[in-house]
């Protein structure tokens, strides 16, 4: 302990009752930009999770039952106190995460979005009619809540993630526990503040904070959890996915990504550069959908390169409340190590940094790398920080092949004014998400959001929650 005064001390919200981790073990949280004190939480373990999904499997017995205006309706309470608490959620993004204002405020009102798409999801949890060839037979389809839903969320964006899963959970009458990453308890904590305070009933919502690779596979792996959600790393997503199929636990996976960006000799580059800057640099790569890898037709490849070094040079790296900011520290020591390592592997092997690859305090400023070669670290690998590189490429079929050379398939974009290619494209990327003259950071609450491949198993979003997060059951009436 630092001897400071203001440390918030956080603990596990279950079956309506805060409570501290049994055995009354804490873990410190720091403040990315600095490194300093930011909270303890409680350290969850396995009986505390154990506790959780008991308090969600027997609230699940009376919520199921609960109509659509009620779930509505605490939904959107959820929205109006959340819009209340506007400074806690957008402070504690930035101290606890190290978000810039900007991106604070973005994901602040994109999760607003998010509570209000699950309300009108209470509305459209429907069946349907089905034709019956035994006569005087009346046969239909309903659906139903799975039970408990296991959400476990990152750090980079808590709040979306937090908002979307959650919401769309309850929405459709589930119970959840949420084990939050241990770099983003306090935002999960506030949520959960603003939760009971909407009048959620008791147990429906549980937090269980603590170190994932402690605690993980005790709620991923519990007989009464009925559904999960991860956002994470592919490597612990794949363990994730391993659990779930020994009990045959129906699950969303979104992972990793080395998302590509195509941009051809038609493209307008006064339109491209800002989009291109947004697509990588955003919260400084810390995104599963930022743009690692751009590859540029001969023609315009010097220009691109040149434009792109001058936007990236400018890029704010200043005080994490001032609008001008955009560079956001990387969150932790190990994660800093990683990208340190990507690119001086890509400096030894005869890559060229066109700009960045130098540290202010905990934040890397924003790197291009040229002449990258298959050989490097960084070729493949995602890097999850504020690394891309670039590489020229003859014509629109050989920057398909090489974007879609990887073992990812997240998202993916092309900046073209040939409608021909554009769409050809759209058909052909392996990516889940593709888009067409815009940058591949992009998201809406009821959009099917996801990859393929390593990026991941199934698709988030209000209508494709609605179908990963209830059941069907076939019901017959002999008239």
């Amino acid at each position: 302990m630092d001897g400071r005064t203001d440390i918030r001390s956080l603990r596990h919200y279950i079956g309506g009752q805060w409570v501290d981790a049994s055995g009354g073990a804490t873990f410190d949280v720091l403040n990315p930009l600095d490194d300093s004190h930011y909270a303890h939480a409680a350290k969850g373990t396995a009986d505390d999770v154990r506790k959780a999904v008991s308090a969600a499997k027997e609230a699940f017995t009376s919520y199921k039952e609960t109509t659509p205006t009620e779930r509505e309706r605490w939904l959107l309470r959820v929205a109006e106190i959340m819009e209340t608490r506007q400074k806690d959620l957008v402070d504690c993004l930035i101290d606890e995460i190290g978000s810039p204002v900007q991106k604070a405020m973005f994901e602040f009102t994109k999760g607003l979005t998010m509570i209000r798409a699950a309300a009108g999801m209470c509305r459209n949890v429907r069946g349907e009619t089905i034709p019956s060839d035994r006569p005087g037979t009346f046969s239909m389809s309903i659906r139903e809540p799975l039970g408990v839903v296991a959400v476990i969320t990152p750090f980079n964006v808590p709040l979306i993630k937090t908002t979307r899963l959650v919401a769309n959970a309850l929405a459709v009458g589930n119970t959840v526990v949420h084990l939050p990453s241990e770099m983003a308890p306090h935002l999960t904590v506030l949520f959960a503040e603003i939760v009971a305070e909407a009048g959620v009933p008791e147990g429906a919502y549980n937090v269980v904070t603590g170190m994932g690779a402690e605690i993980g596979d005790d709620l991923t792996g519990h007989k009464d959890v009925d559904f999960v959600t991860f956002t994470g790393s592919t490597v612990v997503g794949q363990h994730i996915n391993e659990i779930c199929a020994k009990n045959k636990t129906p699950n969303t996976l979104e992972l990793g990504g080395k998302s590509p960006t195509i941009i051809l000799a038609d493209a307008d580059l006064d339109k491209v550069m800002p989009l291109a800057a947004r697509s990588m640099f955003m919260f400084a790569g810390q995104a599963c959908i930022a743009s690692s890898r751009f590859y540029v037709e001969r023609p315009l490849y010097d220009e691109f390169v040149k434009r792109f070094a001058m936007i990236v040079g400018k890029l704010g790296m200043g005080d994490l409340r001032d609008p001008n900011t955009v560079i956001a520290p990387a969150i932790s020591p190990r994660q800093r190590d990683r990208i340190k390592t990507h690119i001086e592997d890509a400096r030894a092997k005869g890559a060229t940094i066109v700009a960045g690859g130098e540290w202010v305090g905990n934040r890397c400023q924003p790197t291009l790398l040229t002449d990258v070669s298959d050989d490097m670290t960084v070729c493949r690998a995602e890097t999850f920080g504020p690394v891309t590189s670039i590489y020229p490429v003859d014509s629109y079929e050989e920057g398909l092949a090489k974007a879609n050379d990887t073992e990812y398939g997240l998202s993916s974009a092309i900046f073209t004014k040939d409608i021909d290619k554009a769409f050809h494209f759209a058909r052909n990327s392996n990516a889940g998400m593709c888009h067409i003259n815009g940058p591949t950071i992009h998201d809406e609450a009821h959009v099917p959001f996801g990859g393929n491949g390593e990026s991941g198993v199934g698709r988030e979003g209000t209508d494709a929650d609605m179908e990963a997060m209830t059941e069907l059951k076939w019901v017959t009436v002999q008239l």
